[in-house]
């Protein structure tokens, strides 16, 4: 029997910097540098796999030729790997709103420019151009802000292909929530009010949200994902780490260091900052409620501090890695694409789990 031809199209979105991830005695994922910890929480597997297990074998990069000319300044090229797995390059210095692939912009007097909905574009007509309009099994996936890309891009992606393809969606770590932080402002609202309002981003935004909210909400999945009509798939930490570091407690809502020690080790953080992350985490199970009640969608929220675990072999598919009843994130994926079982799964709450793989700082 002729095997069906898969799709899977992932988004790479931060840069590896030079700090190393490791695992340490303790069996915690530790970063040697503070500063360096949001291009480090996100990071192309070839960094993050531990040294036991293979590294992807990766098809050189392929040039795309003319992007420029269709706009999609920045755009290089993509890489592929033997199963089909994509990584969209982009030039340095990308902005917020091209990491998810929807900004329309230029600001002539500054000389900046936003052209991450024309990469999005530019990127698909080249993956179509090479067959992918033939795939009988297709999968759109991200992370982080990759991972907003995935949900705000996923129907989008849906029609590019005929109706007898499956296609589904996957978010890893892009529930970005719109959370009160600890000075009780809203830190990750006011960087997503600047990125609209800048970037132009509105145009692009789902009409589904956009006809009743303000653009701004409409960048957070919470008013997103319950309307998304393609099948998706949510995996993210309740204790995420990048929003805990840059959303809930970052330096500007802390100017006094309170919440330090419990961002570099939530072994560290007091029984107080404990209930904070508790609330925190049941205002991402009531924004994923509506979402959840659908049948075509999958869900696995573990209670870990974590980020990106898709990306990770030891996260995504190893001997220990995390579980919740007793299956893992890449079976549990696996099982919802392939429609085997439903797949709702929500852990109990920090720190009823001792399988996680929680990220440290030093």
């Amino acid at each position: 029997m002729e095997q069906p031809r898969r799709m899977v199209v992932g988004w790479c979105l931060f840069a590896v910097l030079g700090a190393a991830l490791c695992r340490s005695e303790d069996g915690l994922s530790s970063f040697e540098d503070l500063d360096q910890r949001e291009g480090a929480l996100s990071f192309l597997e070839s960094h993050a796999v531990s040294p036991a297990a293979p590294k992807p074998l990766m098809v050189g990069l392929t040039l795309i030729q003319g992007a420029a000319a269709k706009g999609a300044d920045g755009l290089r090229g993509i890489h592929m790997n033997l199963v089909m797995s994509l990584t969209v390059w982009v030039e340095d210095g990308v902005t917020p709103s091209e990491t998810v692939f929807i900004a329309r912009q230029l600001v002539e007097a500054s000389q900046l420019y936003f052209r991450g909905q024309k990469i999005w574009l530019a990127a698909m007509e080249e993956l179509i151009s090479l067959g992918m309009k033939n795939a009988d099994q297709a999968l759109l996936s991200g992370c982080s802000a990759g991972g907003l890309a995935s949900i705000l891009h996923c129907d989008e992606f849906r029609y590019l292909f005929p109706r007898s393809t499956k296609v589904k969606c996957l978010s890893d770590a892009g529930m970005f929530i719109d959370a009160v932080d600890i000075s009780e402002g809203h830190s990750l609202r006011d960087i997503y009010a600047g990125v609209v309002s800048l970037q132009n981003v509105q145009v692009n935004l789902p009409s589904s949200c956009s006809s009743h909210l303000d653009p701004t909400s409409c960048f957070f999945p919470q008013n997103l994902v319950a309307n998304i009509k393609t099948p998706l798939f949510l995996l993210n930490a309740a204790y995420d780490a990048w929003q805990l570091q840059s959303s809930l407690a970052p330096g500007s809502a802390d100017p006094h260091g309170t919440w330090t020690n419990c961002k570099l080790n939530h072994e560290r953080c007091n029984s107080s900052q404990i209930e904070f992350l508790q609330d925190f985490r049941k205002q991402m199970l009531d924004a994923v409620k509506d979402f959840a009640s659908s049948s075509k969608n999958g869900l696995f929220i573990n209670s870990c501090f974590a980020h990106c675990q898709s990306e990770r072999q030891d996260t995504w598919f190893a001997e220990d890695s995390p579980l919740i009843a007793d299956k893992g994130i890449a079976e549990s994926v696996g099982d919802w694409y392939f429609d085997r079982v439903t797949v709702k799964a929500i852990d109990c709450a920090y720190p009823c789990d001792k399988t996680c793989h929680n990220l440290v700082f030093k």
